[in-house]
């Protein structure tokens, strides 16, 4: 099968965020997606959409150069969201996991593509409560898509630990940062990408995947970074949807600064550095399990481990002079403050070992302030 890839400007970001949506009395999951879509008039193509679940909306952003552009899009439409939502005692919710809801209690969309997915995937579909956060990223030259792809996985525990937001899963702390992340890689064709050299070997794994059956066009794969080549993009899946936009504009950043960063070296001839495909894998359980205080491997064998907190910082140090050609310092810099003051994942288990037997309720009804209000509460 030829796959076309649509080249776009490089380094242009979309962001797509998965939202939660919850009754304001008791802050349990609530199945208003159907009335609250109409209410803003969202739906297919437009910038608020349906989700697979009831308890869930997605909103994106459309295609632009700058992070504040981007992020700008998603919070017109958020504040739609929040004014219909509260007509209907509803409230719009970030983080990856609900600390509470019964997540076999929620009822997905009736759709032949959703359908499909609840049927073939049984116990584990119906284990799908779970929202993250997706950046795309314009990619110029069809031949950098794939090594940009490996290599945006390579840094998977800087990606992850930041957004970590789902530590707590059906009212039980599941002892990780990111429990979204072992659900999701359940079902077939989610998980890591595979490394290929060439375009021709990826096409050809999409003719194997099509003719057995697994797939019946290539956005049905879902790597947690993946080509997406009707955008013309490489597309970061890897974080858990964020409690904040703040949050989710330093996700992006950080992303569309690596892209930028990978596709200025392929072009001067500088191949990225080689981690083999079990330490990547390794690394993405570590940092699901333990966020920003995972040890995590490197390709330098006089620094095979390091702490991701030293190695972030010396991330964000490094990509200072892309975050300022790219105009999203602010927003980078924003993970420093993070690494300093708590992720989602540690604000949530502080507040819970503040609480009695209601302190699940005190962390949903946090996240959703914070989402409310655009701000940590740390």
């Amino acid at each position: 099968m030829e796959v076309v890839f649509n080249k776009s400007p490089q380094s242009t970001v979309g962001i797509e965020w998965e939202l939660n949506l919850v009754d304001l009395d008791t802050f349990e999951l609530t199945p208003a997606a159907g009335p609250l879509l109409e209410a803003v008039g969202g739906g297919e193509g437009k910038p608020v959409r349906q989700e697979y679940q009831q308890c869930m909306i997605e909103i994106v952003s459309e295609p632009r150069e700058t992070i504040a552009e981007a992020a700008a899009d998603l919070d017109k439409q958020l504040q739609r969201l929040i004014e219909a939502g509260a007509a209907m005692n509803v409230g719009i919710m970030g983080g990856g996991s609900h600390p509470f809801s019964h997540p076999e209690a929620q009822h997905p969309f009736r759709k032949e593509r959703y359908d499909t997915v609840t049927e073939r995937n049984k116990y584990w579909a119906r284990q799908m409560v779970i929202c993250g956060s997706h950046v795309h990223i314009g990619v110029a030259k069809q031949e950098h898509v794939l090594d940009v792809t490996w290599t945006m996985a390579r840094f998977y525990p800087y990606l992850l630990a930041l957004s970590c937001s789902s530590p707590f899963w059906d009212g039980v702390d599941s002892g990780f940062a990111s429990q979204r992340t072992m659900f999701f890689q359940q079902l077939p064709t989610n998980g890591l990408p595979f490394r290929f050299e060439t375009w021709e070997q990826f096409e050809a794994y999409v003719d194997d995947l099509v003719a057995s059956e697994m797939i019946s066009e290539v956005n049905e794969l879902r790597w947690d970074v993946r080509p997406s080549p009707k955008f013309g993009t490489v597309e970061n899946r890897i974080p858990d949807s964020t409690p904040t936009l703040k949050e989710l504009a330093c996700q992006a950043a950080l992303t569309q600064c690596l892209g930028e960063y990978f596709q200025t070296a392929l072009d001067e001839g500088d191949k990225p550095d080689y981690l083999p495909p079990w330490s990547v894998r390794e690394n993405k359980w570590r940092a699901a399990r333990y966020g920003l205080d995972a040890t995590i491997i490197t390709p330098y064998a006089d620094e095979k481990l390091i702490p991701l907190r030293s190695g972030l910082r010396k991330l964000v140090h490094f990509l200072h002079p892309y975050s300022v050609k790219l105009g999203c310092e602010v927003e980078l810099d924003f993970a420093l403050e993070l690494l300093d003051k708590g992720a989602s994942y540690e604000r949530q288990r502080r507040l819970a070992g503040y609480g009695g037997s209601g302190a699940l309720h005190d962390v949903a009804r946090s996240l959703m302030l914070e989402t409310h209000r655009n701000a940590p509460r740390w």
